[in-house]
């Protein structure tokens, strides 16, 4: 049986203002509902799987456990990164627990946060993969491409390898807008996806002979590496002396073993939102719209409107993008230049880089909907049998409104129950538990008052979730 190894470390902003540094965008609900994270599982449907082993961010692991947990995956092991380190320690990780459980099946290695169109093509394309890979090869997929494209990197086909695949000539960067249209007629290059097919031992024989110092790091915080409730965290010490590098450049572009599969799934990285733009369906003047808009002698926008009315007239291929604190408008053909726009907004130190106005916790999530000196107003969300810390403040007061279902309220040695249009108070520096103790999402408005409102005004005295005593 194959495992998924689904690569969720990201913490691009490519897509801001939804993708932020706390929620990128392997996270977010960008083609339908479910989030890329979960659309990447679901592709998966109808393969012989294994368990998946998820690798994340730390920052991001009750989120990620939160989408498994709605798309129905129980036993995933999630593999907590400290620090993102490039996709070769991620694989060298994955590898090497597949290797401790005795999993011997190939791992089908996937970035969480691509499009594939035609899920059946790419189950096609994965089982000629497992047959190359079976024969010792570590094999990659080229997607056919479409455009004489300059914004991904290139296979170059070489000899055959029977029905399944081919062999990999050479690994190119991404090219010039001349080198792109030579390599679109020349019918031999394939857009290089980042999704793999390996057998475990052999890309750890590949990393003990191509870069020994990433197969030595991630073989040492493997084995110090500690069960946190559903977490397996590798050493932290021991990751961090890892070197960084993707599984292209430290193994693929070095192994006389490397293969390919075409594929022709109707695949996109979402790397910008002209990409995003391209894969999402879009009305008789080209348009994609999202949320609450209106659209006027208006073609080709992207326009995505997340908390209010969103209204264009007499403009063209622009993206335009409202969240409850930020804006972006944009010329289309230009967003790949966006990186640039959020670096300018990180050296400010602006806070929409970071975060956005809705925020998760392991218990359910708040979006904060007025602020000021002394006050702010959070709408919470706690899911049913959650339980936020036992905690207290120093510097704040907070009025509770129950607005749906009831509230299980500890304070101090007190414990009582508030049910809808109903309130309770928590002074400053009383010790305080809020908990969900019914069937459906509690829903509350918080009001703090008080001389600092920050959220590292935050001392937990207990904590299920397992997080620090003090902070956010």
């Amino acid at each position: 049986m194959m495992t998924p190894v689904i690569l969720a470390g990201g913490n691009g902003v490519r897509l801001w203002p939804l993708s932020r540094r706390a929620r990128p965008k392997q996270f977010l609900a960008l083609e339908q509902d479910g989030s890329l994270l979960a659309a990447t599982l679901a592709r998966l449907e109808g393969l012989p799987l294994a368990p998946p082993i998820v690798v994340c961010h730390e920052a991001h692991r009750f989120l990620a456990a939160e989408q498994l947990r709605q798309a129905g995956v129980e036993e995933a092991t999630l593999l907590l990164e400290p620090e993102g380190r490039g996709t070769a320690p991620a694989v060298a990780l994955a590898a090497l627990l597949a290797e401790r459980e005795g999993r011997k099946g190939p791992l089908l290695v996937l970035p969480s946060d691509h499009h594939l169109g035609d899920a059946a093509a790419f189950r096609e394309a994965v089982a000629d993969a497992v047959r190359l890979a079976e024969r010792g090869h570590l094999v990659t997929f080229g997607v056919v491409p479409t455009r004489a494209e300059t914004g991904y990197g290139y296979l170059q086909a070489g000899e055959s390898l029977g029905g399944e695949g081919v062999a990999v000539a050479r690994f190119v960067e991404k090219p010039d807008a001349r080198h792109a249209a030579v390599f679109l007629a020349a019918g031999d290059h394939y857009w290089n996806s980042g999704i793999f097919v390996l057998r475990p031992a052999d890309v750890l024989a590949a990393l003990a002979r191509h870069a020994p110092a990433i197969l030595d790091a991630c073989r040492a915080a493997l084995a110090d590496a500690a069960a946190d409730l559903d977490f397996l965290r590798p050493g932290r010490d021991a990751f961090l002396a890892c070197p960084a590098d993707s599984l292209d450049v430290a193994v693929m572009e070095r192994t006389d073993r490397a293969a390919m599969v075409p594929l022709a799934a109707g695949w996109s990285d979402i790397g910008s939102w002209q990409a995003l733009w391209e894969v999402l369906p879009r009305d008789e003047n080209d348009n994609a719209l999202r949320g609450d808009v209106l659209c006027e002698a208006s073609r080709g926008l992207l326009v995505h409107a997340e908390s209010r009315l969103v209204a264009t007239l007499g403009v063209k291929d622009l993206v335009v993008v409202e969240t409850d604190d930020a804006v972006l408008v944009a010329d289309r053909a230009s967003s790949q230049a966006l990186r640039g726009l959020v670096a300018s907004l990180e050296a400010e130190g602006r806070a929409e880089t970071r975060q956005a106005a809705m925020v998760f916790r392991p218990w359910g999530h708040y979006a904060t909907v007025d602020g000021g000196e002394r006050h702010q107003v959070k709408h919470i969300t706690v899911r049913p049998g959650a339980r936020l810390s036992r905690q207290l403040h120093h510097h704040r007061a907070e009025h509770w409104v129950v607005v749906r279902g009831t509230a299980r309220v500890t304070l101090d040695e007190t414990t009582f129950l508030v049910g809808e249009n109903e309130s309770t108070f928590i002074p400053v520096g009383r010790v305080h538990c809020l908990e969900n103790p019914g069937l459906i999402p509690l829903e509350l408005i918080e009001v703090q008052s008080g001389s600092y409102l920050g959220e590292d005004d935050i001392v937990r005295l207990d904590d299920r979730y397992g997080r620090d005593r003090d902070g956010e």
